[in-house]
């Protein structure tokens, strides 16, 4: 691979949300990674398309795009997203695709641990208001019957609906052999969704190595510098490792480690480029 080709990071975004939250992660994260973000259906400029609820849909929506490799790629999915990269980066070893460098989770626990928001989307409106405004996911205002409520809760719904079908989907047998991805957990200090404490149940979804990081901030520890830069970091190792692996028959793995946020790398995994670039 080139020394000059970057690092494609395909980010998936928090239940309820679109991707502008990491448009400015280009000029945050440094140079040699290009992020990608993926909407999912029913928002930003697939609004108009209908929302998927369900594993098999979800899937039917995302392989595609990824099943022309061109080069080592990492996947960043936080909260919803999270657990929405593990599927599709578990989706990708079972179908015997090409899977990434490396497959960073942010602000979710393990599929086995319940959170705070689980069965949340059964729950009335004034009482889903509550859990999200404790979470600080409500504006200002926001009430039963007023504009946010009518466009916003019913994605919220959906998308914790999602999230439960990928949470249960996920105890199913792993094919295909061993799921060795190697696994970046990434919590908010003062998250009460996905605190700290959660992260190592990361070990037991992969064989691959789990390293766990803590940076500060409560569940949307996104909207600050601290995660680009730190993804910005393993991207860069992941492309400076793959470039003399590139030739390799056998590809390896990646290793991420160090409090510095370094990253010991040895495959070259695949990439796509289905989305733009923000």
């Amino acid at each position: 691979m080139p020394d000059a080709q970057p690092v494609p990071l395909h980010c998936f975004a928090h239940a309820g949300a679109g991707v502008s939250v990491f448009r400015p992660w280009a000029d945050r994260m440094g140079r040699g990674v290009t992020p990608l973000a993926h909407p999912l259906p029913g928002r930003d400029r697939r609004r108009g398309q209908p929302r998927v609820t369900t594993h098999g849909a979800l899937l039917a929506d995302l392989l595609d795009g990824f099943r022309a490799p061109d080069g080592p790629y990492v996947l960043y999915g936080h909260s919803l997203g999270a657990l929405v990269a593990y599927t599709l980066a578990r989706a990708l070893h079972e179908a015997g695709l090409p899977t990434p460098a490396l497959l960073a989770v942010g602000a979710c626990p393990p599929p086995d641990v319940s959170s705070k928001l689980a069965d949340a989307r059964r729950e009335s409106p004034e009482r889903l208001l509550e859990l999200l405004g404790a979470l600080g996911a409500v504006p200002e205002g926001a009430r039963p019957g007023g504009l946010w409520h009518r466009e916003a809760l019913p994605v919220l719904r959906d998308d914790l609906r999602l999230a439960d079908a990928l949470r249960l989907a996920a105890h199913e047998p792993v094919t295909g052999g061993p799921f060795a991805v190697p696994v970046l957990a990434v919590a908010g200090a003062d998250d009460p969704v996905a605190p700290p404490r959660a992260m190592p149940g990361w070990a037991g979804w992969t064989t691959g190595p789990v390293v766990r990081r803590t940076l500060p901030g409560d569940h949307f520890f996104h909207q600050g510098d601290a995660l680009p830069r730190l993804l910005g970091r393993a991207c860069r190792t992941v492309r400076r490792i793959a470039a003399p692996a590139a030739g390799r028959t056998t590809p390896g793995r990646l290793d991420a480690h160090s409090a510095s946020g370094r990253t010991r790398v040895v495959p070259p995994y695949a990439s796509t480029a289905a989305p733009a670039p923000l």
